[in-house]
Parts: structure tokens; C-alpha cells; sequence
């Protein structure tokens, strides 16, 4: 059997099979052409055959948006981290991590002996200070003492002033408290452990001054502006719990030095249930719309490399693969910015399956 008729038999197997055994049809009419017709395998080669859907290149317009995964941060300015005024040792410890507490609130007390002495000691220095100051003042006005010996007892009950207001000052400290209603974020402090002034003890937040920190590529940050609109979700995918919208506030001037990404920061005015600090959030990004884009269905993107490709179906039915730059993806569409041209057919279901010069004969849904 020649090649030629070799294909029109394989091309009438499939006119005649049901569309589920349109590929084993052609491929066992295929096979028997090249069983029969012997030689070099090369000239009696046949083009496959494969049981496609296709589709329309067309021009709509289409919304450009960018996806992204981020956490709920803290505001700035609504956020407090407190330590002890100087060493000390924990004594007691009021609240847990993940208490909500209120302005004032006693959080973490340390040891009070050492901030009672201190100031006790304040107190008696400037006492004295302000006794040597009045006295060396009225020898000075008998012309018993000079004048420079008035300024430096000046000087000293001063210093003794500083001091006593210190002193009083990290007394007050001595009980660490809430400087504003939140919620606690952090609690480092155990009973009877050494403080540390550089070490914080205690953090609140309050969870009513929250924002979303995304995470995106410089190159997709260049294109962001604030103000442009978020569809924000729970969790890691875009079919997560919905959450309401929100809008860009600023996006970040600096790569980070670790993720090599840009902080985009959103804040939502309302969502549909209260976020949580650290939460992970999707982001869905509106970047514009494009009113004249050239658009094909998702499923017809094949990955090639670092790109993808689609197969373009010439008047004959044979598809050719082609590469194309692809602009954006919404849930169902793709945006082409280069390589394909409204009008052109393109394969869409079993693109994956498809080689280049292929037959493409269309199956129903």
C-alpha cells in the first residue's frame, strides 16, 4: 500500500470511530501502512494523527494582573517592644503570648529591691546636694567663698536632680505595661531569669493596624502602582478562602537581600473576617487592562524551556508548533504579547499530546 493511501485509510478509520478511539484507530492504521509497505522507514514515515479540540486566537480585552503570597505584618507605629531599664530579674509574670490586654495592663515585673534602693539613694544625694548648694550660695553672698564654687555646687545638685529622675523613672519601668490596647505577640520573659536592657521581654500589637506584605519580582514591581486594586484570599492559592479587597500602599524601593523580591504593602480597610498577624495571604494584583490583547484559552500554553509554545493548525489541519511570549494568565485565559496573530487556530485540549506536522482531527467535548 502506497503512503498516500496508507493516509487516507488512516484518515477514514477515524471518520468512521468513535471519538474515544480516534488516536488508537490512527495509530493502528498507521502502523499496518508501515508493515506493509517495507523499505526505508524514513520515505514511508506518515504524519500522526491526533484527536484534538482547537480554538480561536482572538482580540478582546484583557485585565493584566499579577499573583503573589505574602503575611500580615503589624502597621507601623502600632506595635511596641518592651525590655527592662536596666539588669534586673524577672519576679512575675502576668499575661502569655496571644492575650489581648489593654492600655496600662501590667505585663512582666521584675525584682523591686534594686529600683526601690536606687531611688532611695537618688533622694538622699540631692538632699545633700541641694544643702552643700544653699550653703556654698550664702557664703558666697558673704564674700566668703568665690563665685566659681556657687556654679560647680550648681552643677552637682543638677547632676543629683538627673539622677533622682532617673531613678524614679526605671522604678517606674520596673513593671513593664501596656503602652497601648493589643494583643501580646511575644513573651520571652520566665519567672526568676536573668533581664537583659538589650534583650526586649515582652511585644504587643494591635491587631486593629494590620496591612499584607507581598512578595513579587523586581521586574513585576516596576509595573505596580499604588493605589491599584487587590482581591485578597487565605492561604497560598487563589481558591482560598476569599477575604474582600484591599489596595496598594506603597511598594518597596529595595530588593531584600535573602528572597530577592519586593515588598508590595496593601492594606484593606474591611475584610470579610478578622486577619490574624503572620496569616498567609494570596494576593491577586489589577495591573490595567489591555483593550486590544490577543488572547487564547490556558490550556492551549505548552512549556517550552523557560517559555511556552502553542500549535497552530494551517487550513490543511496539520499543526505547526510555534513559541510566543506570553504577557499574562487570568483563571481561563492567556495574554500572547508576541507570536501569534488574531485569526489563527490553535490546539487547546490534548496540546500536550501533540508532535509538530501532526494531523489534528477535531473530537467533541
Amino acid at each position: 500500500m502506497s503512503g498516500k493511501r496508507c493516509a487516507v485509510t488512516a484518515y477514514g478509520v477515524l471518520r468512521t470511530a468513535h471519538p474515544r478511539l480516534v488516536l488508537v484507530a490512527a495509530l493502528f492504521a498507521a502502523a499496518s501502512c508501515r508493515k506493509g509497505e517495507g523499505g526505508d522507514p524514513a520515505k514511508n514515515a506518515v504524519p500522526a494523527v491526533v484527536g484534538a479540540r482547537t480554538a480561536l486566537a482572538t482580540s478582546q480585552p484583557f485585565a493584566q494582573t499579577a499573583d503573589a503570597i505574602g503575611t500580615v505584618v503589624v502597621r507601623a507605629g502600632h506595635m511596641a517592644a518592651l525590655g527592662a531599664p536596666s539588669p534586673s530579674r524577672i519576679a512575675r509574670v502576668f499575661v502569655t503570648a496571644g492575650q489581648h490586654v489593654s492600655l496600662g495592663q501590667p505585663l512582666v515585673e521584675l525584682e523591686q529591691a534594686p529600683f526601690l534602693a536606687a531611688t532611695r539613694s537618688a533622694q538622699a544625694a540631692l538632699a545633700v546636694a541641694d544643702q552643700a548648694h544653699a550653703r556654698t550660695e550664702r557664703l558666697a553672698q558673704e564674700g566668703i567663698v568665690p563665685r566659681k564654687d556657687v556654679e560647680q555646687a550648681a552643677a552637682e545638685l543638677a547632676k543629683a536632680q538627673a539622677e533622682l529622675a532617673n531613678a524614679q523613672r526605671a522604678e517606674q519601668l520596673s513593671v513593664l505595661r501596656a503602652p497601648l490596647a493589643g494583643v501580646v505577640t511575644r513573651m520571652s520573659a520566665a519567672l526568676g531569669a536573668a533581664a537583659d536592657p538589650s534583650q526586649p521581654l515582652v511585644e504587643v500589637a494591635d491587631p486593629s493596624a494590620l496591612d499584607i506584605l507581598l512578595s513579587v519580582t523586581p521586574a513585576m514591581a516596576a509595573r505596580i502602582r499604588p493605589g491599584a486594586k487587590v482581591t485578597l484570599g487565605a492561604g497560598e492559592r487563589a481558591a482560598g478562602e476569599p477575604l474582600g479587597e484591599g489596595r496598594v500602599a506603597d511598594v518597596a524601593g529595595i530588593v531584600d537581600t535573602v528572597s530577592r523580591s519586593v515588598a508590595v504593602r496593601v492594606r484593606a480597610a474591611a475584610t470579610r473576617r478578622a486577619l490574624r498577624i503572620g496569616e498567609t495571604v494570596f494576593g491577586r494584583i489589577d495591573m490595567g487592562t489591555r483593550p486590544a490583547a490577543v488572547t487564547v484559552p490556558l490550556e492551549a500554553l505548552v512549556p517550552e524551556g523557560e517559555g511556552f509554545k502553542v500549535f497552530v493548525v494551517d487550513s490543511a489541519g496539520i499543526a505547526h508548533a510555534r513559541p510566543v511570549v506570553v504577557g499574562g494568565q487570568s483563571d481561563s485565559l492567556a495574554e500572547i504579547t508576541s507570536g501569534l496573530a488574531t485569526g489563527e487556530r490553535v490546539v487547546t485540549y490534548g496540546a500536550f499530546g501533540v508532535q509538530d506536522s501532526a494531523k489534528i482531527v477535531q473530537v467533541r467535548p
